[in-house]
Order: C-alpha cells, then structure tokens, then sequence
C-alpha cells in the first residue's frame, strides 16, 4: 500500500474519461457517461435516442422511469431517493435520477461532510462516526459525525441541518452554526460505477458537553478523537470511508498538521 496522503487524493481521482463510456445527454447538455452495456440498455427505451455520438434523452420527465425499470434490470440498486441532475454545480435543475442509479449514469452527485470539532483542554478533538455493519456502501468504516448526499430540492445548507438531526441528534440551532470551508470534486472509478462527486464541507464547533447520538441506524457508534490520532489514522490506514479522507486531508492543512 502507497504511505501517506496522498494515495488517498490518487485513489479518489482514479477515473479515466472517457475511457469506454459513452456521453450521455438530456436535451442538448451532457450530463453523464455511461458503459456499453448501460447504453445498449438505455437505446431500446423511444425516450433515448442513440448514435455514434452517445445517447440523448430526449424527455427528460422520462428519467425516473427509465431508470427505475433499468434497477428491475438489476443494473443496479434502488435507494427510492432522487437527486437533482444539472451539467454544473449551480446550473439549473434537467431532471430527477434515483440515488442508486447516479454512479451507473456517471452524473454529478452533490454531498455535504461535516467535521465536528470539540475544542478540550488538551487540544483539538474530532468526532468520528463508524458506519452501521449492514450499510450497503462501505460498511464498518469510520465517517464523519454528519455526512449525505443532497437530495432533490435541497440546498447543502438545507442537507447538512437535516442529516444532522437525523444522523447525529444536532440539534437545527446549533447544525446551523457550522461554517462552509471547501468544496471538493473527484472523479472516481467504484465498485457501483462512476463516482463524479461534489463535496461541500464545513467545520461545525461542538460543545464539549455534547454527546451525539445514533438515530436513523446509519452509525454504529460515535467516538471523540485527538486531532493527531485522527491525521495519522488517515496517513497510516484506510480505515476511513474513501472521501471522508479527502476532506479531512483539507482539514489538516488549514490546522497547518500538514
């Protein structure tokens, strides 16, 4: 195994495009890039329409249901959780796709990662969350004490106070305090596909006394970590889930550990 950070930056940014894939459009905008198999699949539907160039989906109102007949195809799994698909971070919204199929179709997929800060006599803490054994994706590693992706109609900000009750009992009060520091794109390549992923990340101060609290079942447990122990975790192991080490690896350089 590669030492360092830097592995993690690599491994996170591993996707070569386009490679096999082939682009897919909704209207006249590219929004994806999909496998030969996905689109031979996707050419029989009349709402695409295929050619040298890649595939179009030529009503966009379509998608959710293309999709959701593809994941009874077994292409994929259904989550039964839309996202919003646009060509760029802030451009408008073409149409709505199943969480489970984003990675399949090579969308842009907008999340939230929070760190939870507690500042103790004896220096920086981080909680750290260690995923619940059963996730589908990365099961039993350890996480962020708030992370998610952005659903369909939400705004990172809007996320990040709704992933942080529902995952931390966070109150909205003190979730709303947290502070935006960088964002953070890769593209990588997954066992379920094509991960092209946008980070928001915030740091969020946490009162010393404040003990989060496992709620909707995604987080086995919540530990309180020294900063070091957390950075050399990081550098040593990947005991982390894949991105949550990219925006910690940004949360060490602004601490100047790095």
């Amino acid at each position: 195994m590669e030492a360092g950070y830097l592995r993690h930056i690599r491994a996170c940014n591993n996707a070569v495009l386009p490679g096999d894939r082939l682009p897919f459009r909704i209207g006249g905008e590219q929004v994806g890039w999909v496998k030969p198999r996905l689109a031979e699949a996707l050419g029989k539907f009349e709402e695409v329409r295929a050619d040298a160039t890649g595939l179009t989906l030529v009503d966009p109102a379509a998608l959710p249901a293309v999709a959701r007949r593809l994941s009874d195809a077994r292409f994929y799994r259904w989550r039964n959780e839309a996202f919003d698909i646009r060509t760029e971070p802030d451009g408008p919204v073409l149409a709505q796709l199943d969480r489970g199929a984003l990675p399949s179709f090579g969308v842009l997929a907008v999340g939230v990662h929070v760190n939870g800060l507690v500042h103790l006599a004896n220096g920086l803490h981080l909680w750290v969350a260690r995923r619940a054994a059963d996730k589908q994706l990365d099961p039993s590693k350890l996480d962020h004490i708030v992370a998610g992706g952005v659903p369909a109609g939400l705004t990172p900000d809007q996320t990040l106070v709704k992933e942080a009750e529902e995952e931390a009992a966070i109150p909205a009060a003190l979730a709303q305090q947290a502070v935006p520091v960088a964002t953070i794109a890769y593209a990588m390549e997954r066992p379920e596909g094509l991960r092209r992923d946008l980070l928001h990340c915030y740091d969020l101060e946490l009162p010393a006394n404040f003990q989060p609290q496992a709620v909707d079942g995604e987080v086995e447990a919540f530990e309180l970590w020294p900063i070091r122990r957390v950075a050399q975790t990081v550098r040593d192991t990947d005991d982390f889930k894949f991105n949550v080490n990219l925006v910690l690896i940004d949360l060490f350089k602004r601490l100047g550990l790095i």
